[in-house]
């Protein structure tokens, strides 16, 4: 009886951080528009051109699906994890403390709203890929890019979360670049792992970005001989993201409350 007003209690807490995110640029516009930014960068001029000399992949579909995972990701570690960071340092979460709304269906709500800013980055990406790149897949692929970026994601809310409970308002940003930033470089997001220095391509394997760009990259058509393992690592980032959330969260929690 107690459950039956959680999911129209979910959609309406959804609804509004949603309404929030959208109300501030800096969240919003950066996190939709910035992978587009990117593509236009480094992408529009060699969209044309082969992946590797005799390959089948356009460098052009190559950095759509880098880009996707990209913005993805981004929205869920940088824009979502500094922003709790901030609502942290304005007491927003020892308000939200004094409701009645379950502390679940505040942080589903959260995720959710973040998971509806990160598929209008990769609408707004394809799009413009699409329109000024010339970056064609067939519709199979479109939709395997779009559902693997978005289910790719998912660790990545956990990570943010956990950031937004382990840094404080004012190191978030520079903490959540200094982890970000440098492993989408490494993962071979913004240039193929084989242009990179060699100790990068070392430790690419070990890191997340890396295991979900294999799997949007092979969305587009770059082959691989098993992707299965992917997902298995992709699987247990997220469990630990989640774990190290749950963790910062009872933490925090903890010291203001015991």
């Amino acid at each position: 009886m107690r459950t039956a007003p959680v999911l129209p209690m979910l959609g309406r807490q959804a609804y509004a951080e949603f309404l929030k995110l959208l109300r501030v640029p800096a969240f919003s516009v950066t996190s939709i528009v910035l992978p587009s930014m990117f593509f236009a960068f480094i992408g529009l001029g060699n969209a044309k051109e082969p992946l590797f000399k005799g390959s089948d992949v356009l460098f052009g579909q190559y950095f759509l699906a880098s880009m996707a995972l990209y913005g993805v990701a981004n929205v869920m570690v940088l824009g979502f994890g500094i922003s709790l960071a901030n609502e942290r340092g304005q007491k927003q979460d020892l308000l939200m403390k004094s409701t009645p709304l379950p502390a679940a269906v505040y942080f589903f709500a959260k995720a959710l709203s973040a998971l509806a800013i990160a598929l209008m980055s990769i609408v707004v990406l394809s799009l413009f890929a699409a329109a000024a790149g010339g970056v064609h897949l067939g519709a199979s692929q479109w939709l395997t890019l779009g559902a693997r970026a978005m289910l790719c994601s998912i660790p990545f809310i956990g990570l943010g979360f956990a950031l937004g409970y382990l840094a404080g308002p004012n190191s978030a940003p520079a903490v959540t670049n200094l982890i970000y930033l440098p492993t989408a470089f490494a993962s071979g997001l913004f240039f193929p792992l084989q242009l990179l220095p060699q100790f990068l391509r070392d430790i690419a394997p070990y890191l997340p970005l890396y295991r979900a760009a294999h799997l949007v990259w092979n969305s587009v058509g770059v082959s691989y001989d098993d992707i299965s393992a992917d997902w298995l690592y992709m699987a247990g980032y997220t469990v630990a993201f989640f774990l190290l959330a749950l963790w910062a969260y009872r933490r925090d929690q903890g010291k203001k409350f015991n």
